[in-house]
């Protein structure tokens, strides 16, 4: 077996140092008589309300609020701005699904912002962020409309990551403090 090196492993500083969360804003819908939806009159809006984020970059996610809580709905990454992407038609049209299962509630939408930068986006780290916050979202809600990422890994660490029901044990407590981890996911 070869040894490794770790001295010469890449000291590399985190891309994203810190990511700026905003929101929950909220989407106004056309409301008729049988259903909602989400008109270009809405999305224009919308974009006139927020134009703090439209030019920013990073990862979105579209979720339903409803009583007191809210459901995620789908994740989605901007590359190029949030205008572009967030409320494209391809989107809009998944959100009308959500929207058709929901009689009351409110639509709205989480941006995490990628740090400014000139140039061209690191779309790498763009869209591990995006991996991440689907895999989160499918805990909250697995009818998670997103099609890639959503594949849950097929290993679990009992009490800590994916690891059944039950009172973890001892060794998984101190495991998940020794991690900084808030408590077992499954």
């Amino acid at each position: 077996m070869k040894a490794v090196d770790l001295s010469k492993r890449s000291t590399r500083r985190e891309t994203f140092p810190s990511l700026k969360i905003i929101g929950p804003r909220e989407l106004t819908t056309y409301k008729g008589k049988v259903a909602r939806t989400i008109t270009d009159d809405d999305v224009r809006a919308f974009w006139r309300h927020n134009e703090d984020v439209a030019p920013r970059r990073g990862c979105y996610v579209f979720g339903m609020r409803a009583g007191k809580g809210m459901t995620p709905a789908y994740v989605g990454k901007a590359t190029r701005n949030f205008h572009r992407e967030v409320l494209a038609d391809n989107k809009v049209k998944r959100y009308q699904r959500v929207l058709a299962n929901y009689h009351r509630g409110k639509p709205v939408l989480f941006f995490v912002l990628a740090p400014y930068r000139r140039g061209a986006p690191n779309v790498e780290d763009i869209g591990a962020l995006e991996r991440y916050l689907i895999q989160v979202a499918m805990r909250a809600n697995p009818d998670i409309l997103n099609v890639q990422g959503t594949k849950t890994e097929r290993w679990g660490i009992l009490g800590v990551v994916r690891g059944g029901k039950g009172k973890p044990s001892g060794a998984a407590r101190k495991f998940r403090a020794l991690l900084k981890l808030q408590r077992a996911t499954r």
